[in-house]
């Protein structure tokens, strides 16, 4: 009864359009156990009563002791949430109603680059030899838009080349839930697409291609997330450095609140759909603040 009633919930959500299918995948793999542990108690003990609050005890135990950590615990009690909100209001459903705890977990501080670490990759010669000028000036640009709009890779994986505005230095950008945002690209990142666009140009002729994505693989097809992920990975490493896309999202929100920029702006680039989501860099800019102070002031107590 519950795995039809969690395929039906799926696809309830599916068609609403507010989720992105990574976001739908995720619910899928919270709820598919809780669902399979609940059917196999059922199964055991047929006088169980559906809704025993026994039953979410054990199950969050049990998940526990698999080494499941509490933000991800939480993240399944909100998913658990939202399905059973779904069918609170459904015949025959109400039963199975749990009440729901509140878990805690520790929120981590988003790593993220200096501003003079993001020098290094943007001022050194970026030469690469192994590769085509095509996916040398491809690569360069992705890690270029990447830090100066803060937009998450499966974002710039959908880029089209429609969602350029050079002119006015702008792009459109398609985030969680379909949602439309234009945030700014900045003279220097303007510069480097134009550029960019050259060669692709010039490379979906060799190819006799043509595609309406922004960025393309080797093949001249749509870039993965995953390629994204590799390659920026890679250049990372040349630079003798680690970093991925997200570091360079958490950069780019650090460096505009160490410059004076509002947080509600930073807000609105970012596509965050709440502000306390968006406040997180404000204990990052006070880590980073504190270690200045550590280092530089005599009695700050810190070992020179």
């Amino acid at each position: 009864m519950l795995q039809k009633m969690l395929a039906q919930y799926l696809r309830f959500i599916v068609s609403g359009g507010k989720y992105s299918k990574n976001s739908i995948d995720s619910y899928r793999r919270d709820l598919a156990p809780w669902v399979e542990f609940l059917d196999k108690q059922y199964s055991e003990n047929a006088s169980l009563k559906k809704n025993d609050s026994l039953l979410l005890r054990l199950y969050l135990r049990r998940r526990s002791e698999l080494k499941i950590s509490n933000r991800s615990l939480a993240r399944f009690l909100s998913a658990l949430s939202g399905f059973q909100k779904y069918f609170s209001t459904r015949r025959g459903y109400k039963e199975y109603l749990f009440e729901l705890p509140k878990m805690k977990f520790k929120s981590t501080i988003p790593g993220f680059l200096t501003q003079k670490e993001t020098e290094k990759i943007f001022n050194n010669d970026i030469s690469d030899y192994s590769k085509s000028k095509y996916l040398h000036h491809r690569d360069y640009a992705i890690l270029a838009l990447l830090y100066s709009t803060g937009m998450r890779r499966t974002e710039l994986a959908k880029l089209k080349l429609n969602d350029l505005n050079l002119k006015s230095g702008l792009i459109t950008v398609v985030g969680k839930g379909n949602k439309e945002r234009v945030v700014p690209i900045g003279d220097n990142t303007s510069k480097d697409i134009s550029s960019y666009l050259k060669d692709r140009q010039k490379f979906l002729k060799e190819k006799n291609e043509t595609a309406p994505e922004l960025f393309l693989n080797k093949s001249a097809q749509k870039i993965t997330v995953r390629s994204i992920n590799r390659l920026v990975n890679s250049f990372a490493k040349k630079r003798g450095m680690d970093f991925t896309p997200h570091t360079l999202r958490h950069s780019f929100a650090t460096h505009l609140l160490e410059n004076g920029a509002d947080l509600m702006l930073i807000k609105e680039i970012l596509g965050h759909s709440s502000l306390s989501t968006t406040q997180k860099y404000t204990h990052v800019t006070a880590e980073s603040m504190k270690k200045q102070y550590q280092s530089a002031h005599p009695r700050s107590g810190f070992d020179k």
